[in-house]
């Protein structure tokens, strides 16, 4: 597949986003209470062209096959096979709470992108992940759900993708009233899990319709879609001839609350995600494993909107370091986000051209600037 050559992108000028002042979370709006229960070569040798035998597909033909699977179409988001149906449907932003508490998380393996994200610099830097769900229509349970920050409306953006939260401090409001950004705050359901209310809240089946049926926005993609964002591999990619690449078996990042991490599994060929010890399991999937196919590191500057530890990363930005992970092994790129609804191209940082991605699901931090080289691959 042709990628696209971006070196002349990499000398814009990006503006950094800078907020003070400090505020409380948004009310919850009254929500409906459930109850829960825990090629090969195609030339012809001419010798041969009068040899009748009936032989096995080609790799070739069997990819040109795939190609055209009646009633599917590749995934924009991980370019997996999905139902025909789906393609012009814009994915939801989930914000899933990362307190210890709220484990587990129920659904997040139904993800297709995940985003870890510092939510405070207090607490230990504890994070707050960001699911970005095509596929939405399936959903039995999925969260618990909690507030946005600033820095959600920015990503989310680029996805044309809907927020689902709960509130958030009054710095979230800007972002609120942007012409791109839809959103449903504090109007999923509350499941009777034993815990105290702000762990309590859902995505169940049913709430999404409901929650379109009763706002003005379109569960299709708008005018403020930017296109695709990753450009997939046509076969299994291997970084092991790349410029810079190292192993990367294990991944510790310096996130000190949850002690986030990720472990390559050789017999899956995924990243499974840790934290707090242990592995992320899915009870709403038989307690399956967190995993990713690819996994992005990217570096990213920050600032404090005031002494709560309220922040938002400077996401809009240019040229700075991270790095891809896929099979065992990791390259160092770059990145680029031109302005709010852009997407964020991951660039080879040799080459300036946009990376190749194996086929899967794909893992987002954006790892704090100085705490970067804090960053443990292994």
């Amino acid at each position: 597949m042709k990628r696209k050559k971006l070196w002349a992108l990499m000398m814009m000028s990006v503006a950094a986003l800078s907020f003070t002042g400090c505020g409380k979370e948004e009310a919850q709006a009254p929500v409906e209470e459930v109850e829960f229960n825990n090629i090969v070569d195609n030339a012809s040798d001419n010798t041969k062209q009068e040899e009748v035998t009936q032989e096995a597909p080609s790799e070739a033909e069997t990819a040109v096959e795939e190609e055209n699977r009646e009633g599917m179409y590749r995934s924009e988001l991980t370019n997996e096979w999905i139902d025909e149906s789906l393609k012009n449907q814009r994915p939801i932003a989930v914000m899933v709470d990362n307190e210890k508490t709220a484990l587990p998380h129920y659904g997040l393996t139904e993800a297709d992108v995940v985003y870890e994200i510092m939510n405070s610099t207090a607490n230990g830097r504890i994070t707050r992940f960001m699911a970005i769900v095509k596929d939405w229509g399936k959903i039995e349970q999925f969260g618990s759900i909690r507030s946005a920050r600033p820095t959600n409306f920015l990503l989310a953006a680029e996805w044309n993708a809907v927020v689902c939260h709960d509130g958030g401090p009054f710095y979230i409001d800007e972002y609120l009233a942007k012409k791109y950004t839809n959103n449903f705050s504090g109007t999923f359901s509350r499941v009777n899990n034993g815990k105290s209310r702000e762990y309590t809240e859902y995505i169940c089946t049913g709430d999404l319709d409901k929650n379109f049926s009763n706002s003005k926005y379109s569960t299709e993609y708008n005018e403020y879609y930017e296109g695709e964002h990753f450009v997939f591999a046509d076969s299994e990619l291997d970084l092991t001839d790349k410029n810079g690449v190292i192993n990367a078996t294990e991944i510790e990042l310096p996130f000190p609350h949850n002690k986030s991490t990720l472990r390559y599994n050789e017999e899956t060929g995924t990243y499974d995600y840790y934290e707090y010890g242990s592995a992320h399991v899915d009870p709403q999937h038989n307690n399956a494993i967190l995993s990713f196919k690819n996994v992005i590191l990217q570096n990213c500057t920050f600032s404090q909107l005031d002494e709560n530890g309220y922040l938002i990363y400077n996401c809009i930005d240019s040229g700075r370091d991270g790095y891809y992970l896929t099979n065992g092994k990791a390259v160092p790129i770059t990145w680029i986000k031109a302005g709010e609804t852009d997407i964020t191209l991951f660039l080879d940082k040799e080459t300036g051209e946009q990376i190749e991605m194996n086929t899967g699901k794909t893992y987002i931090a954006l790892v704090p600037s100085d705490t970067w080289d804090e960053v443990s691959i292994q």
